[in-house]
């Protein structure tokens, strides 16, 4: 093995270099990048602080101007949390929609388009999710209270087409209601 060979470890060093340079990008819009830009610069402490005062403002805009589309109900905690083979049914899409923020968040874990099908289905947990690889920061992230359910894999989003690496979805326990019952 050639002493350049030895020293890549993982192919996150390499994706920079990965993809056609011909190839259009396509950019978030200006807010999310913004947002993005703000926050992984600081912080967790500091980033959930600045997060939760937009969160704040733009509820408090959208009472004033009538557009407001959820409760500020806190989230509700699950009592157990949920472990691989447990068979839960994902909740309602106005259910879930009332644990979440501007950003259609929860704790940091967006609900993206592509999940709202699955709302009232029944899946089973493939795993609990504690620690998950940032790619964006090149980073080692904890996490509580998140699950990837068998089978719900992203195959890409409207806005940015088809993609071939079928990531597990991150689902908030909240999200999810426990079965219990014969045959489970």
């Amino acid at each position: 093995m050639k002493g350049s060979e030895a020293q890549i470890g993982c192919q996150i060093q390499c994706l920079d270099r990965m993809p056609d340079p011909t190839a259009e990008v396509i950019l978030p819009p200006l807010g999310r990048r913004l947002k993005l830009k703000l926050t992984r610069r600081l912080d967790p402490r500091a980033k959930r602080a600045i997060l939760g005062y937009l969160d704040h403002v733009f509820h408090w805009f959208s009472m004033l101007t009538g557009e407001s589309k959820q409760s500020s109900s806190p989230a509700k905690t699950p009592t157990t949390r949920l472990k691989a083979g447990d068979v839960v049914r994902v909740r309602s899409r106005e259910e879930i929609q009332a644990t979440l923020n501007y950003w259609r968040e929860l704790k940091g874990c967006t609900m993206m388009q592509e999940m709202w099908p699955y709302c009232g289905t029944t899946q089973r947990v493939l795993k609990s999710v504690e620690r998950f690889f940032d790619e964006r920061d090149c980073r080692l992230k904890k996490c509580r209270g998140v699950v990837s359910l068998e089978g719900l894999e992203c195959q890409g989003t409207e806005k940015f087409g088809p993609c071939d690496r079928s990531c597990f979805y991150f689902w908030r326990e909240e999200w999810l209601e426990k079965i219990d019952g014969p045959g489970t």
